[in-house]
């Protein structure tokens, strides 16, 4: 398994244009484990759930240090989404390993955080497939998504602590925007969330429950959304073509890939690095 490294973005473009692409890659003891998330170290380099790991990256020396291990009693268990917090704790939270897209053992996920000193804090169990997270712009807030229940959640952040309560439902996905996935927060407070099988991203008002804007993409199956760019103004979101059969890839070729949204008039926020 490798982590490549300045991924091609491939955009909205014509048929027979091609993304500029640079790689580098760091090759994991961990052949059989699937990188789920990446996110930025303070210290320099960067960590990642690998499996049921927290591991830290070192690009400059080509290694991986195991930070902790999760679910040991959960052999078939995965991380799945995971984010930084703006305390400097990564959560993360797991799930059952598919048999199908978005077929698999339910209940067996939980939610955690690898906290600054490496401890690891266990938030909630009975999870099915641990998806999108982010905070509130004032930090008092959680947003998470466990996408089989269709719903965006909120609950009452503790910055100072990490601990989470109050959990409640902000949002439920409409019939024809499917299975709620990745999600990220702009600078409105508003919230992005990637709909899988759904071919599109939703913007919700978390106050008033409201979807504010689609944006609809050519491909079934958007699974995360973030900001980028130099001031954070342009949309990445990734998609999956697993389970795609030959028919859905001539109608939908481009499944799998990157795609860059621009003009969407708003900015997102920097991400937070891990401060372990």
């Amino acid at each position: 398994m490798n982590i490549l490294s300045d991924v091609a973005l491939t955009t909205q473009q014509k048929e027979g244009s091609t993304p500029n692409r640079q790689k580098s890659c760091i090759p994991l003891e961990m052949p059989d484990a699937p990188v789920s998330s990446v996110a930025l170290r303070q210290s320099g380099d960067y960590v990642a759930t690998v499996g049921t790991k927290f591991c830290a990256l070192n690009w400059a020396n080509q290694s991986t240090l195991v930070l902790a291990t999760v679910d040991k009693d959960k052999k078939n268990n995965r991380f799945n989404d995971g984010k930084v917090d703006p305390a400097g704790r990564y959560f993360a939270g797991t799930m059952a390993e598919e048999t199908a897209p978005a077929v698999l053992e339910r209940h067996q996920g939980s939610l955690y955080s690898l906290f600054p000193n490496h401890h690891v804090e266990k938030y909630f169990d009975q999870v099915d497939i641990s998806n999108g997270l982010d905070w509130s712009l004032d930090h008092k807030i959680f947003y998470y998504i466990d996408s089989l229940s269709y719903s965006v959640d909120a609950f009452d952040y503790d910055l100072q602590t990490g601990k989470i309560s109050n959990r409640r439902s902000v949002y439920k996905l409409e019939k024809e925007e499917q299975i709620p996935d990745g999600m990220c927060i702009d600078v409105a407070g508003k919230l992005w969330v990637a709909c899988y099988n759904g071919g599109r991203v939703i913007r919700l008002d978390p106050e008033t429950g409201k979807r504010l804007q689609t944006v609809k993409l050519p491909v079934d199956k958007t699974t995360s959304c973030c900001f980028g760019g130099k001031d954070y103004s342009e949309m990445y979101v990734t998609s999956a073509r697993d389970g795609l059969d030959s028919e859905d890839l001539l109608r939908q070729p481009e499944a799998g890939g990157i795609f860059k949204i621009t003009g969407l008039g708003v900015k997102g926020i920097p991400p937070h690095p891990y401060a372990g």
